[in-house]
């Protein structure tokens, strides 16, 4: 059986993998994730399993049913339009907040995590990627409530983002929408910033949506 620490370090770990493979489409949307088949593939007693596909039911990665058991959440229109709507009301002003707050500082992990999402090999890398980078424009809003609301959303976006480039890839104007982004922050820019990332998120779902037929 694979040691992998503690009970606590083994949810993490089984956690982390869970999540990787969702987010990389190795565990697709609606797949069932059965808590005897992962402890035999992880080499863990079921008990760290359980934990983790607790703690990603909470994230939103997975559902848990008392009928169908756990699987990896569907991608519907109906979760793109709660989760964007959210993000469109509040990130924008956390990005402006940021820009206002650090005065053209802070800025080099967002340009980082945006070289990791243009070299990424897979669209389940570029999701994460693409995920450091949103997180560096609203991290130095100064409202931890505010960061940890938006963090709580980051699991969904990137199982959207990597189903959402399946159907169409869009990353090139998705790139060019971050630089321009960016370079606003950089400038100090703020309502600049916040309206290009308000625009940036609306037609990520809109283009859902019509891909989807608006069903």
């Amino acid at each position: 059986m694979y040691d992998a620490g503690p009970p606590r370090s083994r949810t993490e770990f089984v956690l982390n993998a869970i999540r990787a493979g969702i987010v990389n489409g190795d565990l697709p949307p609606g797949r069932p994730l059965v808590e005897a088949e992962l402890a035999a593939g992880f080499g863990v007693s079921k008990t760290p399993v359980r934990e983790a596909l607790k703690l990603l039911g909470g994230s939103g990665l997975v559902t848990i049913s008392d009928y169908k058991g756990v699987s990896v959440r569907e991608v519907d229109v109906e979760l793109v339009r709660s989760v964007y709507d959210v993000r469109v009301l509040l990130e924008p002003e956390a990005l402006r907040r940021s820009v206002d707050g650090q005065a053209g500082e802070g800025w080099e992990s967002a340009r980082e995590a945006l070289e990791e999402a243009e070299k990424a090999g897979s669209p389940g890398a570029r999701s994460l990627a693409n995920r450091a980078f949103h997180r560096a424009l609203y991290v130095g809003c100064r409202n931890p409530l505010l960061v940890e609301v938006l963090d709580g959303l980051s699991d969904r976006t990137a199982l959207i983002s990597t189903v959402g480039w399946g159907q169409s890839d869009t990353w090139a104007s998705e790139a060019q929408e971050h630089r321009m982004i960016l370079d606003a922050a950089e400038r100090g820019h703020g309502l600049i910033a916040a309206d290009l990332l308000r625009e940036h998120i609306e037609r990520f779902a809109r283009a859902f949506e019509e891909r989807c037929g608006g069903r």
